[in-house]
């Protein structure tokens, strides 16, 4: 796995030519854009994995919300 990229001050990366706008909470942290394989990143905030971008096609591909409201199914009893 290749060492993470620091989004810029202002949110973005910069990728081989390519202009990666992502949000003002990635600036300057080195840990929220990693490399996983070819062309495929993982984004991240804080302990969160937010989804997979694929700097080929310039697309991300979310995860399921980790701060959404876990629901019990209710009891037959």
């Amino acid at each position: 796995m290749a060492s993470p990229v620091p989004p810029t001050t202002c949110g973005r990366i910069c990728y081989k030519r390519k202009k990666i706008n992502l949000s003002l909470v990635f600036a300057g942290r080195a840990d929220g854009i990693k490399q996983l394989e070819d062309h495929i990143w993982l984004a991240s905030f804080m302990d969160y994995d937010l989804g997979y971008f694929d700097d080929q096609t310039c697309r991300l591909e979310s995860l399921p919300n980790p701060f959404s409201a876990k629901v019990l199914p209710m009891s037959q009893e």
